[in-house]
């Protein structure tokens, strides 16, 4: 069996420009800002999230976020992104994946994140179930991330196969009932989102 039959690298990325509207929440890894300008977007515009569940995709040869969740799609408008990432969990684990870690790099000059970075990991990991290490960085004035036009995050994913993560995993990945929110509680919703029904042998 070749290494790549037993582990995929996989990468992420997501970019979401400010809102207009002032009452629209900022919300990155499941967790809210307050006070913050919310990011413009179909769902709730979570970038970490949906970089993270695009690296987990692309890792498992699942397509990306946008053939599982598409944007002009009415079931997902507002969509808590969390319950998305859970639902793309459950469909890697369901092709013999095992999350191994996931690592993110979030580029914003605003918010800060030094003091909440815990609390974006802690719930990410929470989901993935796995360890979700989040990293700030600013853009340094440069280009429209530079001008606090929006927020962008890369995220880079391992998975290996079932068989070898199960020996070294301290915990299984959450149901998407089992995630956490942005309000801190279960991901939001009596109604569990399902990963879309694939062509057989092929990615959406």
């Amino acid at each position: 069996m070749s290494p790549a039959d037993t582990m995929r690298v996989g990468q992420g990325f997501d970019i979401h420009r400010f809102s207009e509207d002032p009452d629209r929440p900022l919300i990155l890894g499941g967790v809210v800002f307050p006070g913050e300008r919310g990011l413009d977007g179909h769902s709730d515009a979570d970038a970490v999230a949906h970089a993270v569940a695009d690296a987990l995709l692309g890792a498992a040869g699942l397509g990306d976020l946008g053939s599982w969740f598409p944007d002009d799609d009415p079931a997902h408008v507002g969509a808590d992104s969390m319950v998305l990432l859970a639902a793309v969990v459950a469909g890697v684990r369901a092709e013999g994946w095992v999350v191994a870690n996931v690592d993110c790099t979030v580029v914003c000059e605003a918010p800060k994140l030094a003091g909440r970075r815990l609390e974006l990991q802690d719930a990410l990991s929470a989901v993935v179930g796995a360890a979700v290490t989040v990293k700030g960085k600013r853009a340094e004035a440069l280009g429209a991330l530079g001008r606090r036009e929006g927020i962008a995050c890369l995220a880079v994913s391992l998975l290996v196969r079932a068989e070898e993560g199960r020996a070294g995993a301290a915990r299984a990945a959450p149901t998407a009932t089992e995630g956490a929110g942005p309000g801190g509680g279960g991901p939001g919703g009596a109604d569990v989102l399902r990963p879309p029904e694939r062509p057989a042998g092929g990615a959406p």
